[in-house]
């Protein structure tokens, strides 16, 4: 059905397209039969301890202020993140700010961490609880001037209604945000975040949300400062603001952070890189380009636990879920695998 309407929604603009696509999800009309596949006891696996029924989350981003999260566990996911939610509400970057790349299958966004603020979702959290396993990334607002306290203001309040809370470091779209992958910077904001779940007795797991434009360095410092702070899993991993060379949309040279296929190999070598080093010590959720089986498996092998999409929902419809889990097993048929877990780190 999506490929029927897809060229409709396409003629809206991105940012008009995904507000239609939150209001109609509010009416959460979509039976959950509909996205379930045979032998899906396959998929099976665990997210910080919890089974799960399958390793496909949506990353933050789609559902910025935590609105349509229930009607979204519909389509197949096994989590799913809401965010990025900052302390104060806030409305982002200047419009236009969202573009389509269809040729690369890609987005370029600069949105800015547009939300409705910590408040007003806390309040629907608690209003309306997760049917899954619901994560929310945090982030700190534009104009702070303590951003190490605004993560941690967002920490105290949405914590009751999250089984995990994603530390995100790495939007291209904040200016400044990015300073915290140096090593000082990140070990003082852990730090921070250590002691303060630790005082108020929060014991969420807590995941760092990390920038694909990072240099051999600082992968080296993330692992050492993840294994420092038993920091429970690692997102790698958000947006790119650069490898725009091969791209071939009219829009590539936005300003933004580019998601989609062109991110796959590059999160998939990061991936690689993490694993290497952290094996299963800490959950690895790979992200960017996942959109059939055949990226999921691959992302898989490279040493990811878990696995996040958001574009390949933009250009594949609410069905990429099931599409993705039926590809999965019938790759997993093919090469005798009894359960998801074999795959990981096998690349």
């Amino acid at each position: 059905m999506f490929s029927l309407i897809k060229p409709f929604i396409f003629k809206f603009d991105p940012e008009m397209a995904h507000d239609l696509a939150i209001k109609s999800l509010k009416y959460n009309f979509l039976p959950e039969d509909v996205f379930k596949v045979e032998n899906e006891d396959m998929l099976e696996t665990k997210i910080f301890k919890t089974n799960i029924k399958n390793p496909i989350g949506l990353a933050a981003g789609f559902d910025k202020s935590a609105e349509v999260y229930n009607s979204l566990f519909k389509f197949g996911f096994g989590f799913i993140e809401v965010g990025t939610i900052t302390p104060k509400g806030q409305s982002g970057n200047p419009k236009p700010r969202v573009f389509r790349l269809e040729k690369d299958k890609a987005l370029i966004n600069r949105l800015g961490f547009n939300n409705d603020g910590l408040d007003v979702v806390s309040k629907r959290l608690e209003k309306n609880l997760p049917s899954g396993i619901l994560g929310a990334n945090i982030g700190p607002n534009k104009e702070s001037i303590d951003r190490v306290q605004d993560y941690l203001s967002c920490i105290s309040r949405i914590h009751n209604y999250v089984n995990y809370i994603t530390i995100n470091i790495s939007s291209p779209n904040t200016p400044g945000l990015r300073e915290f992958h140096s090593k000082k910077t990140l070990n003082d904001l852990l730090t921070n975040i250590k002691n303060f779940t630790k005082k108020n007795k929060i014991n969420k797991p807590v995941v760092l949300k990390i920038s694909p434009d990072i240099g051999d360095q600082e992968i080296e410092d993330i692992i050492e400062l993840l294994k420092k702070f038993n920091i429970e899993g690692v997102i790698i991993s958000n947006t790119t603001d650069s490898n725009r060379e091969k791209l071939l949309g009219k829009h590539k040279d936005e300003i933004g952070g580019l998601s989609g296929e062109p991110l796959n190999q590059i999160s998939n070598q990061i991936i690689k890189k993490f694993y290497k080093e952290l094996k299963n010590e800490i959950t690895i959720i790979g992200v960017g380009g996942v959109n059939s089986g055949n990226t999921a498996y691959e992302k898989l092998r490279s040493g990811a636990n878990l696995l996040q999409l958001y574009t390949g929902m933009v250009y594949e419809g609410p069905g990429v879920v099931k599409k993705i889990k039926s590809e999965l097993i019938n790759i997993m048929k093919k090469e005798k695998i009894k359960n998801i877990n074999e795959i990981v780190g096998s690349g």
